[in-house]
């Protein structure tokens, strides 16, 4: 449970798919159930009503194997009054506590192996979750949120554990002081209007609400004529709309009838300023524009806008503010509200630099766009990266609800595809007219007030009529479906071809995919123990600068063609190896490839994107140097993994990755290129639809002969002799409202070792679940002393090296709680081990989210990349007997596994916060 935080374009966490409607429902409404109406379709998305008001939308895709159902309530912060700030997201909260036939959410949750959440924003909320496809798995989802609508229990004594467990999340915000410089600009742009209030709310309202205020406000607003429940992924699409009405149809609209609100926030009649004064090892700026909401016409322009600003490497802020290395890091985004919202832009600045010449520096480029109107090429860049990101989402129907929710709060889920339209429309006197309308001076908030004898304010426009601009609207053609793939791994096997090319072993796994996507792995591996002592900096930055310029093209030039290709490329150092992903389309995958080719086999190391680069980095780590979070994993993982000094996979204390990183000159980068760079260990894995002789052809060219000087020899993973001993460490972080408590345990056991499966699921039912786990039941259900609470295993498919490791978030006055608690569920785990109907329940899960995972082809690229490393050859094989080895456990073999492996007074434990101020105050209950 969350809540959405966008910081650049919402769209980019999300996607959204076309497809037409299936025949069963396309000859009218005589085959629809009784009570369901069919409003419109669009590019495959088809919307019903059924009599209580509830709205629904089906999107069919038969090439995932899996469903998500979301449920959107048009309830968010906006719709909060006096006292009830942070209602709609404790509410949130809440309704995981069960329902009159779903007594316990998050166990159901598990048993179903569904990957859910639930986030609330300004204009809604919403619940979903996916899960593998099947006729029992939709019936129960569908049974489950039409039972969490009107029959959650919003109970008093969930209601004392939760609030503190959302105050907690409240107080992990609290720990990033860029966060709370957003909440305080904001709060200081709107005088009246609630978004001007942070969704989580305030933290006295969280902890003094009345239950039957919030009961009533649940009643208020979750209602079937208040909500649009979207189903997506594989169906059938008449049984399914039969299924909605069976479990919907029932719930009676209600006698109520909701006011819209109303609250308008006034014009800005002058310049505004806030100052945040906190412990931290970075400086921040920000200012904040009123603008239109998302329904109104601007909008496009004004993203198009935010984007020629802040691209980087190409936009404007970012060339005065980070090339001239006056800031660190700047970006910016404005959301798609329903009401008029804002435009929102931030600068990381780094200690030592001075914030009043970034401050001019921005307000001077904020105020020339109006009057230098954007470039061509400035305003088509940034469109063509909106374009591409829409296209992109176009493939990925299981996160269709989360972007939908987005417009459905805005309006409609139409409007989506308004915003596609317009933006293509948009010009560059566009987005001039805007910057003029809005970026003003006296719409600001940073700054000082100046009287003037003629003020020049920027009027909002009303909020249009939605209806009259979605009225009638038909959309595109849909976009191309693929394959009903079956993601089993005897299936993903047979269809896999295997070889090698020179160094370059490869895994090609050719299907029809939506809009003819495809996902691509790349990893080259280099070195040995010995020519890798001391260069884990220089070989991390080595990797991020290969796409920083080449002999043919600037770093804007690469990023401009991946945008234009509609492609999402990463490139990164790790350990051993430089890594590539890539997720494009068929017929974008030749020119992305080029370009990727050209980055691996042609990088120039620009000294001046070296040196920006270093900025971005010693930022990034500054602002860790006091964060609890980043401390406390730092910390446990240099006492359970003492690697010497210098030593490839040591951890650097932040300090002295610093050092490292400062002391580094471009000379260094391209000597390690020089001296390590190769494909004669490489590996390849690529998923989805592809031309395969025109792909080998590339790889045998650009790749089979490529070698380099230094040999590769894998470095050994080591098992320390004092990791089986006892060690707590405190580390003391002031003004951070949050602690972070994270626990590491190391042994010897590899992923086909017999035991694994049942440490596995022992930890599965420890603290790897969802909120049913036994931590979470305990630590955040019971106690509610922690909002983020868990535990994890691994084990290396290479050296007989496992780890568990823990953590929980909580406030420091907590402690004595927290830890005691955790000790009591571990020792539980260890000495009583755990039952036959846990264990059943977590098989169930565990299997099922193993299945949702072999749907993702990213992943599946991935896990073959990684595969093909195996001198024994590993196929999807070992995935397989390990879920038969799984299905097969008894309780007896887990309880063993968990009585030897899970050892409390073996752990390496760390907690990091504020401590000494906890010590001063009242306890927290």
């Amino acid at each position: 449970m969350q809540k959405t935080f966008p910081f650049r374009n919402w769209l980019s966490a999300a996607a959204l798919l076309g497809m037409s409607a299936g025949p069963a429902l396309a000859q009218g409404t005589a085959a629809l159930p009784a009570g369901v109406t069919r409003v419109t379709s669009v590019e495959g998305i088809t919307e019903y009503q059924l009599k209580n008001g509830l709205r629904v939308l089906l999107f069919p895709d038969q090439s995932k194997p899996t469903t998500t159902v979301n449920i959107t309530y048009l309830v968010g912060s906006r719709h909060e009054g006096y006292g009830e700030s942070g209602m709609a997201h404790l509410l949130e909260h809440m309704v995981f506590k069960g329902s009159t036939k779903h007594p316990n959410v998050p166990q159901e949750l598990t048993e179903h192996g569904a990957s859910p959440n639930g986030t609330t924003w300004y204009d809604r909320t919403n619940y979903f979750e996916t899960f593998s496809a099947s006729d029992e798995n939709l019936k129960w989802a569908l049974d489950l949120e039409s039972d969490r609508m009107v029959n959650s229990f919003i109970a008093k004594k969930d209601l004392d554990s939760e609030f503190s467990v959302v105050r907690n999340e409240f107080e992990s915000g609290e720990n990033s002081p860029s966060r709370v410089l957003m909440d305080r600009v904001l709060s200081t742009a709107y005088l009246w209007h609630n978004y001007g209030k942070s969704t989580i709310g305030s933290k006295e309202d969280i902890e003094r609400v009345p239950i039957d205020n919030l009961k009533a406000f649940y009643q208020k607003y979750y209602q079937p004529d208040n909500a649009v429940l979207l189903v997506a992924g594989k169906m059938d699409e008449a049984k399914t709309l039969g299924l909605i009405s069976q479990y919907f149809g029932p719930i009676a609209r209600p006698a109520r009838t909701l006011a819209p609100t109303y609250t308008t926030e006034p014009t800005q009649d002058g310049e505004r300023e806030v100052t945040l004064r906190r412990t931290g090892d970075t400086q921040g700026l920000a200012t904040a524009y009123h603008v239109p909401a998302g329904s109104h016409p601007d909008y496009p322009a004004l993203d198009v806008l935010v984007d020629v600003l802040t691209n980087q490497p190409s936009g404007r802020l970012y060339k005065a503010l980070v090339e001239s290395k006056r800031a660190a890091s700047q970006w910016g985004f404005t959301p798609t509200l329903h009401d008029p919202g804002f435009a929102y832009f931030y600068a990381e600045v780094r200690q030592g630099r001075s914030l009043d010449s970034a401050r001019t520096v921005m307000m001077t480029t904020l105020d020339n766009v109006a009057r230098q109107a954007p470039t061509a090429e400035e305003v088509d860049r940034a469109k063509t990266t909106r374009l591409k990101d829409i296209e992109l989402m176009f493939q990925k129907s299981d996160e269709v609800g989360l972007a939908l929710s987005e417009y459905i709060a805005t309006g409609d889920w139409r409007l989506v595809y308004l915003y596609r339209d317009r933006l293509r429309n948009v010009t560059p006197a566009d987005v001039q007219r805007v910057a003029a309308a809005y970026l003003k001076p006296s719409n600001r908030t940073v700054g000082l007030f100046r009287p003037e004898a003629k003020p020049d304010r920027a009027p909002i426009p009303a909020t249009p009529d939605v209806a009259d601009q979605v009225r009638g609207y038909k959309g595109e053609a849909a976009i191309a479906a693929g394959e009903a793939f079956e993601a089993t791994p005897a299936n993903i096997d047979t269809r896999t071809k295997r070889g090698q090319e020179g160094g370059v072993k490869y895994a090609l796994l050719a299907k029809q995919t939506r809009g003819s996507s495809v996902n691509l792995n790349l990893r080259l591996r280099y070195g040995d123990e010995a020519s890798l002592s001391n260069k884990s900096s220089v070989a991390s930055l080595t990797a991020a600068m290969l796409e920083r310029g080449t002999k043919t093209r600037s770093y804007s030039q690469i990023r401009d063609a991946f945008d234009k290709a509609k492609a999402q490329v990463r490139i990164y150092g790790d350990g051993q190896s430089t890594n590539v992903s890539v997720q494009t389309a068929k017929q974008n995958l030749p020119t992305v490839l080029a370009v990727v080719m050209d980055c691996l086999r042609n990088p120039t190391f620009p000294a001046a994107e070296f040196e920006k680069l270093k900025q971005e980095r010693l930022a990034g780590l500054e602002s860790q140097k006091q964060e609890p979070q980043a401390l406390a994993f730092n910390l446990a993982q240099r006492l359970s993994e003492p690697y010497p000094k210098g030593h490839p996979f040591a951890t650097l204390p932040f300090e002295e990755e610093i050092a490292a990183i400062k002391a580094l000159k471009v000379e260094d980068v391209r000597a390690f290129y020089k001296n390590f760079y190769g494909a004669q260990a490489a590996t390849l894995a690529v998923v989805g639809s592809f031309d395969e002789p025109a792909l080998r052809k590339t790889v045998k060219s650009q790749l089979g002969n490529w070698k380099a000087p230094q040999a590769y020899a894998r470095i050994p993973l080591r098992l320390f002799e004092n990791t089986a001993t006892a060690k707590a460490e405190s580390i003391q972080t002031d003004d951070k409202a949050n602690a972070m408590f994270v626990t590491f345990l190391k042994y010897a056991l590899r992923d086909d070792s017999p035991e694994y499966p049942a440490l596995y699921m022992a930890n599965y039912i420890l603290g790897d679940g969802f909120l049913n786990s036994r931590l979470a039941t305990r630590i955040r259900q019971k106690e509610g002393v922690s909002y983020g609470v868990g535990s994890f295993t691994y084990a290396d498919d290479n050296d007989a090296i496992g780890t568990f490791g823990s953590y929980a978030i909580y406030n420091p006055a907590n402690s004595a709680r927290l830890e005691a608690a955790y000790r009591e569920e571990l020792e539980r785990m260890s000495k009583d081990g755990v039952t036959a109907e846990e264990l059943k329940a977590a098989k169930s899960a565990a299997l099922q989210s193993f299945q949702v995972e072999r749907s993702q082809d990213a992943q599946l690229a991935r896990k073959w990349s990684q595969y093909l490393t195996k001198a024994d050859g590993r196929s999807f094989t070992y995935d397989a007997e390990l879920e038969k080895r799984i299905a097969a456990l008894t309780p007896e073999q887990v309880s063993a596994a968990a009585k030897k492996y899970l050892d409390y007074s073996k752990l390496t434990i760390v907690k990091a916060g504020d401590f000494m101020k906890a010590a001063a105050e009242v306890p927290v209950k």
